[in-house]
């Protein structure tokens, strides 16, 4: 199983020179933790879930996605676009599959998954409200779009419940805590 995840940070307008001296701390801050997860090891995580996952989707076993951290107007910016929800969210998945569609791969090129899209700001204060640390929250959102990547969804509170205990298993495979329970669904598209 090979996945090939590209990273991708977008966090320049974390900091501006117009914000009070408080919220520019807490920027600096923030932007020193995700500095610090930045280093982690993304795709060795990723390659654990798909041993996991098992999908059978490519013939030759492997996968591309983008991962992109960003902040709070960007993600706002890409859910009205495509969702019609004017506001931010924490994780917005844009899957390249269609898996109800049978799958004919005659290709020597791993598969595009497709794109995670991940507000660094929105998870900041989620980790706070949930007492838990950034990468926790990271990692969560990650393997949340990750599941929706693959065909996965939560239409309705069985469907959620299914989603979660899943992602609790990707997180223990790669030696994070489970979060499911306490945890509110998230707000992904």
């Amino acid at each position: 199983m090979d996945v090939t995840p590209h990273l991708q940070w977008h966090l320049e307008d974390l900091i501006t020179p117009t914000m009070p001296a408080a919220e520019q701390l807490a920027a600096a801050s923030l932007k020193a933790a995700v500095l610090e997860i930045s280093h982690a090891p993304w795709p060795d995580w990723f390659n654990q879930w798909f041993v996991y996952l098992g999908p059978d989707l490519s013939p030759m076993q492997a996968y591309e996605l983008s991962l992109r951290f960003t902040n709070d107007a960007e993600i706002r910016s890409l859910n009205a676009l495509y969702r019609h929800q004017d506001r931010p969210t924490d994780v917005l998945a844009f899957a390249c599959l269609d898996l109800e569609t049978p799958l004919i791969l005659e290709t020597e090129e791993p598969l595009e998954l497709g794109d995670i899209v991940i507000s660094v700001e929105t998870a900041a204060r989620q980790a706070t409200q949930h007492q838990h640390s950034l990468s926790q929250e990271l990692v969560w959102l990650a393997s949340h779009g990750l599941l929706h990547l693959l065909g996965w969804d939560h239409p309705d509170q069985a469907q959620l419940d299914r989603m979660l205990a899943q992602q609790d298993q990707l997180l223990q495979q790669i030696g994070f805590v489970a979060m499911s329970s306490g945890t509110p669904s998230s707000s992904s598209g």
